[in-house]
């Protein structure tokens, strides 16, 4: 394992290719910096004794002690380690660890390469171990790069007019594949190590030039990182935690772009391409269940703060209000743990969460954002949107009025009912708290797309079954159990 200054030191070796406002910019521009920040963090926390039994794993190749963000999930420890790992320090870092998209997606590529192998005969589980032991030697950044930027979504892969709208192979070579195409809502792209592509999709049989997965380092030749930043406002004379953090997003163009055959993991595999997608897609909510449920304890925690620090902590539609987010809370974070107790392990031997758990974790998650911010604003009150400027609370003329007038509660000073307050204001009414609104809804997908998927992988018949045997109706087989059939596509 490495250190954050290690990791900074080999991100200022990359090469230039961040596209910023018009112009190329250098990846520790202070725009960027906060995500940077973000990443450095994993590295410290891996060390902190109090995170050692989330932070650190055995690998299942060396058995040497790594970073949990670069383990294959061996078993349902594995997966409740991950997600405690996540929520923890996601609350310490005040939102979106951003790191877990990396361990995500391999962990997709474990299954999916395994099986092209089984399959077809090919070597790419091969290429993905020793990959993977160049991850786990060197703790490595990575960024999954998976949404297409599709065109046309009426339109599959092989029917857009421009067949770059999908990442396709557009040649083949003895010693690689040249790759052209765009993957769009990259975060962290601008600090990661490496960039891991999956399919977007599942892909027909005569759409293989799109069924392709590798990794690249982030600075190779022909990619482009056309990026925005974002960070939540500066507070000069009243720093805090929560406006260290910073994000990054890019749209990643592929250029014709050379990948080696030892970094590709799949390659015209049309079936693996799509369930390589949707346990990306697994995996990722499965992790939301850990980062959602810390999102939601801060804004749970800020309400109650708001609550206090305006003298009603104590009203009994506050503590109803509450009581609905802790609730929330809960409910995101234990429908992660039943995905990991209903686990199963695949031929790979890597451990997969329960679908149902994972998407109806994620879609609550999802859905309950926007009353997560109503429910602050509520309490909070509009202060949070007219809270006069940072400089006004230093100003020899306007500072005795601010700190007079800013009182709720006698026994809390000025200062820090200023902090509370600029910490709702962060959150929820500026850019940074509108960034965070919108991604929080659809990061790791939107609540429609849990649904689609929550109705697929349940047992429907069963269901009904139930019903109409109460119902006196006559069924086959017996519905004296909980039936939760293994995944047709895992």
């Amino acid at each position: 394992m490495i250190s954050s200054s290690e990791y900074k030191e080999r991100m200022a070796k990359l090469k230039s290719n961040v596209y910023q406002g018009g112009k190329l910019v250098d990846r520790f521009d202070p725009s960027i910096t906060g995500g940077i920040e973000v990443i450095a963090a994993t590295y410290d926390f891996a060390s902190d004794p109090e995170f050692a039994g989330v932070g650190v794993a055995a690998s299942h190749l060396t058995g040497e002690k790594i970073n949990r963000f670069c383990h294959i999930h061996q078993n349902m420890a594995d997966l409740l380690a991950k997600q405690k790992m996540t929520r923890l320090y996601c609350q310490e870092i005040g939102g979106c660890i951003q790191r877990c998209m990396g361990t995500d997606a391999l962990n997709a590529l474990s299954i999916a390469s395994f099986e092209a192998d089984e399959q077809h005969g090919t070597h790419y589980y091969k290429n993905f171990i020793e990959f993977m032991k160049k991850v786990q030697k060197e703790d490595l950044a990575l960024v999954c790069a998976q949404t297409d930027v599709k065109g046309n979504r009426a339109w599959r892969p092989a029917k857009q007019q421009d067949p770059d709208l999908y990442l396709r192979v557009v040649e083949k070579r003895a010693d690689g594949i040249i790759v052209n195409g765009a993957k769009a809502h990259n975060s962290c792209s601008a600090y990661a190590d490496e960039i891991v592509v999956l399919p977007t999709r599942n892909m027909a049989a005569d759409e293989t030039d799109w069924a392709v997965a590798f990794s690249v380092p982030a600075d190779t030749e022909g990619v482009y990182l056309i990026n925005g930043a974002f960070n939540p406002p500066k507070h000069p004379r009243l720093s805090s935690p929560y406006c260290r953090q910073g994000e990054s997003h890019s749209l990643t163009v592929f250029d014709h772009v050379f990948v080696p055959w030892e970094r590709v993991f799949l390659c015209g595999e049309a079936e693996q391409a799509g369930k390589a997608a949707l346990l990306f897609a697994l995996y990722h909510r499965h992790s939301y269940t850990g980062c959602k449920a810390a999102v939601s304890e801060i804004f749970t925690g800020a309400t109650a703060l708001a609550a206090e620090y305006n003298g009603i902590a104590n009203a009994q539609h506050v503590r109803h209000k509450l009581a609905d987010m802790i609730q929330v809370v809960d409910l995101i974070y234990a429908s992660g743990i039943a995905a990991a107790m209903h686990s199963v392990q695949a031929a790979s031997g890597t451990c997969i969460p329960d679908s149902n758990y994972c998407n109806a974790g994620r879609m609550l998650a999802g859905e309950a954002i926007y009353g997560e911010y109503e429910a602050l604003a509520a309490i909070a009150g509009g202060l949070a949107a007219t809270l006069p400027h940072e400089e006004d609370f230093f100003n020899e003329k306007t500072r005795p009025y601010l700190e007079k007038y800013i009182m709720r509660v006698p026994e809390i000073p000025a200062e820090n009912q200023h902090r509370a307050f600029r910490l709702f204001q962060d959150m929820m009414s500026s850019a940074w708290g509108g960034h965070k609104l919108i991604d929080a809804l659809h990061g790791g997908g939107s609540p429609v797309i849990e649904k689609v998927a929550i109705y697929r992988d349940h047992n429907i018949e069963h269901s009904k079954n139930i019903a109409k045997r109460l119902a006196g109706i006559k069924i086959e087989g017996s519905t004296k159990g909980i039936f939760r059939e293994k995944r047709s596509w895992y």
